[in-house]
């Protein structure tokens, strides 16, 4: 590995380690679903999206809740001490488009109808309040 790139890699780790994230990756629903949700908690302090996403109808909401507790659990362990109230929000909330499954429905006349069951991935990225106030 030449110089540069080692540089420009160690400031990638480096970057990387003041952030606490989690990936939810090939989960089996549309994103356009899972970005209803998304759209649901972005921006939003951490407990009060749990929240919301707790009492939300939506199927992909109980999954983000998961990924959020787990991103939680990360800063958590990262900063070693535990999330107080007010103190964490999310950062940033991407979903991406995952695999998709082409499968064939039978239909009349002996056609088919093909079938796209779409998959997608969450990343979820923390951070405090404070740190801002900081620089």
């Amino acid at each position: 590995m030449s110089a540069r790139k080692r540089i420009s890699a160690e400031q990638r780790k480096e970057s990387r380690r003041e952030v606490s994230l989690a990936v939810l990756r090939n989960v089996p629903s549309s994103p356009r679903k899972m970005r209803y949700v998304a759209d649901l908690v972005r921006g939003m302090e951490v407990f009060r999206a749990l929240g919301v996403l707790k009492f939300s109808n939506k199927e992909a909401a109980s999954k983000v809740e998961k990924l959020l507790l787990s991103a939680i659990a990360n800063w958590e362990q990262k900063n070693e001490r535990k999330a107080e109230t007010g103190e964490l929000y999310i950062k940033t909330i991407s979903v991406d488009e995952g695999s998709t499954l082409k499968r064939l429905r039978p239909a009349p006349q002996g056609r088919g109808y093909r079938i796209r069951k779409r998959s997608n991935h969450v990343t979820i990225v923390v951070d405090t309040y404070n740190k801002e106030k900081q620089n």
